[in-house]
């Protein structure tokens, strides 16, 4: 099998593509990083940057002469206020987290159809079902993500394309450190609480799952003949966000604020 997978240099993306590669399937990594890999063949392309995107997957298909999975992986985040939050930081989070993962569906589907199928696994996150404070705009992207995994999956299934969102909870990666935050992080209308969300956040992320445990759930995924419309990474995670569904959701929202508000 040929993969395609986005954010290949760092955290779930590098453990994905060296676990993939391992199991024997030939994996080519994209990533802004320009980097060697004694598993994997990494290219060089800013997934934001459409037309080279375009162009990345046309050279993979044509050396290969098929693409049969693509997992859009690669991510930011950003903490903080949402008034406190810049415009840019907002837009540069959409480009990444929802248009590039749109763009790389739109670029890999005629090379899956012409080859009779294919798998497409979006990286969502459990912050997409269950939104949390002063990571507004991360969740929301993370919703996004899974509605539309949904709605291109029906678009494409008689294609024999199936779409799969795999969501996450808290995972030990570079994630963390990277995470852009506002730099107002108190002030006399919040107090303390915007700092104290992100302390949070950042303590169960450090103590979160390592990421070749969400490698492995994306594995099977791959191996599955006909691959799920979204899967949680983790026994608690799962239970949250099946409690998520059947709890009235006022008092989810209530819990999640007690937590992070």
């Amino acid at each position: 099998m040929v993969v395609i997978i986005t954010g290949a240099s760092s955290g779930i993306g590098l453990a994905t593509a060296s676990f993939l590669a391992e199991k024997g399937l030939k994996v080519y990594g994209i990533s802004r990083n320009n980097f060697a890999n004694e598993h994997f063949e990494n290219l060089t392309c800013d997934v934001t940057d459409f037309d080279a995107v375009g162009k990345t997957f046309k050279y993979i298909y044509e050396k290969e002469g098929k693409i049969d999975i693509l997992i859009n992986n690669a991510g930011m985040g950003i903490a903080g206020a949402i008034e406190h939050t810049e415009n840019e930081n907002i837009k540069k989070l959409f480009d990444l987290n929802l248009l590039a993962v749109i763009n790389g569906c739109k670029c890999v589907t005629p090379y899956m159809r012409s080859s009779g199928g294919g798998k497409i696994i979006n990286i969502g996150s459990v912050a997409g079902i269950i939104p949390i404070p002063f990571q507004a705009c991360y969740s929301a992207s993370k919703a996004a993500v899974n509605s539309f995994s949904m709605a291109f999956g029906l678009e494409v299934r008689d294609f024999k394309i199936q779409l799969t969102t795999v969501m996450p909870g808290d995972t030990k990666t570079g994630f963390t450190s990277n995470r852009i935050k506002n730099e107002l992080l108190a002030d006399d209308l919040y107090k303390d609480r915007i700092n104290n969300s992100i302390n949070k956040m950042e303590k169960d992320e450090k103590n979160g799952v390592s990421p070749l445990c969400v490698s492995k759930v994306i594995y099977k995924v791959i191996c599955k003949k006909k691959s799920p419309t979204n899967v949680t990474v983790g026994f608690n995670y799962k239970t949250i966000v099946f409690l998520s569904r059947i709890l009235p959701r006022k008092f989810m929202l209530k819990i999640v604020k007690k937590m992070y508000g």
